[in-house]
């Protein structure tokens, strides 16, 4: 039966149906977006290097876009990944770590590409910047770099060119850190041997020849720190040298028995502190050699940190024992009846063990003052004397004139640089247990 002539052949629209619906295009289901805290794969692309590859994805993205699920979707920290996490960034960012001059510089280089705190976190750090720190101290640079990447032969094994020039070189500066203590004990022997102007002449000759030794022995080998001084370190250690030769005479005369004081002196804690340089040489290299292995071995700063501290106590122990041994010897050999100077001498002598030390490794600062605090002790003690006599300032005077008569003038050089020998250790114990300072 045919419709009525009135019916239209279409259904009319409704209002709500558009006359030319737009058709959804059918997409595949996009990967679960990572976040600003997991690593993204594609940040490697936009570090100059080798291309990336499948072996050197995380152990979670190498499974498949999807996103993880259940008890590792709560907990991104329970997942199990490598025993060294820091190892497969620094492979990954080796090229921006060998360039980086500061740790600073990786810092910025890992935020831009999208490491935050929270990615720092997986890796045992604390932030972005202890992370870097680790990455600065662990990947070689220069010639390093080199030596590393170029193939073993016969003429670079261990018995080769490598190797001898290694031992020359540790050679070299194990002669030159001998040379002072030899050059002093031997000007000291000359000068007990003569007199008049004759003694004047092996007087100027010995020092000049100190001087360059001194010199030569502090630009090579572990004691080296080019670059990394402070201008006014030399100052204060002349200073406390001349304090330590003379200062007990000069307090004697200032606080003790007056006018009436003698001015004697003995060279002999100068050749004591010649002869410790050898030692010094020998602690540092130790230091130094045992704190890069230790970097090499630990997992993270905190682990490292704990096992430095260790290690820079043992070096200061023993280049104070031996300079004790080298003090209680020297009186004897030397010729002197009373060893007073034991106390400023081992006191001295680890206070500039410890401002060299924190000079080599980066802190000159920090070492230049420990010396002028020392060197401030010892010149208000000299001060004060005097000061005592003036109308209403006996009470100035007091400290040091009880010193000076119950212990003697070389007390004030062993309480100065004591206490600022004991500050440098402290600060030395937080700076040197950084992985920064043992690039």
């Amino acid at each position: 039966m045919n419709p009525p002539l009135n019916t239209p052949l279409n259904p009319p629209r409704t209002p709500n149906t558009p006359l030319n619906t737009p058709r959804t295009p059918h997409t595949p289901d996009a990967p679960a977006s990572t976040g600003p805290d997991r690593w993204d794969f594609r940040f490697q692309t936009l570090l100059p290097g080798e291309p990336p590859t499948p072996a050197a994805r995380p152990p979670e993205e190498a499974a498949g876009p999807a996103a993880p699920s259940g008890a590792a979707a709560r907990n991104p920290a329970a997942r199990r990944g490598p025993v060294d996490p820091v190892r497969t960034l620094m492979h990954r960012h080796r090229l921006l770590c060998e360039q980086a001059v500061d740790p600073l510089e990786i810092a910025a280089g890992l935020e831009a590409h999208g490491i935050t705190d929270r990615t720092a976190a997986r890796f045992r750090h604390r932030d972005v910047f202890s992370l870097a720190e680790e990455l600065y101290a662990r990947v070689p640079r220069g010639t390093d770099l080199e030596t590393a990447g170029r193939p073993a032969t016969g003429a670079d094994s261990g018995a080769g060119r490598d190797g001898r020039a290694g031992w020359t070189d540790r050679s070299r500066w194990a002669v030159l850190a001998l040379l002072p203590g030899v050059v002093c004990s031997l000007t000291l022997v000359a000068l007990a041997h003569s007199s008049g102007q004759r003694q004047l002449a092996i007087a100027l000759a010995g020092a000049c020849a100190l001087s360059g030794t001194l010199s030569a022995c502090l630009r090579r080998g572990p004691l080296r720190a080019e670059g990394r001084r402070a201008p006014a370190a030399g100052l204060w250690v002349y200073w406390l040298l001349a304090f330590l030769l003379c200062g007990e005479a000069v307090l004697d005369r200032l606080a003790g028995d007056g006018p009436g004081a003698s001015w004697s002196a003995t060279l002999t804690p100068l050749a004591v502190l010649a002869c410790s340089v050898a030692p010094a040489a020998w602690c540092a290299r130790l230091f130094s050699v045992q704190a890069r292995r230790r970097l090499t071995d630990s997992r993270g700063l905190a682990d490292f940190a704990a096992g430095a501290r260790p290690l820079l106590l043992a070096a200061v122990g023993l280049y104070a024992a031996a300079l004790t041994g080298l003090s209680l010897l020297a009186a004897p050999v030397f010729g002197d009846d009373e060893p007073g100077a034991l106390a400023p001498t081992v006191t001295l002598g680890t206070l500039l063990f410890l401002a060299r030390l924190l000079t080599v490794h980066g802190f000159p600062e920090p070492a230049a003052t420990g010396l002028a605090a020392a060197c401030a002790v010892e010149a208000l003690a000299c001060a004060s004397a005097p000061a005592g006599r003036l109308p209403g300032g006996e009470f100035l005077a007091v400290p040091v004139r009880a010193l000076v008569r119950d212990w003697g003038g070389g007390t004030v050089s062993a309480l100065a640089c004591g206490a600022a020998a004991l500050g440098l250790l402290t600060h030395a114990a937080v700076a040197l247990s950084r992985a920064s300072a043992h690039r």
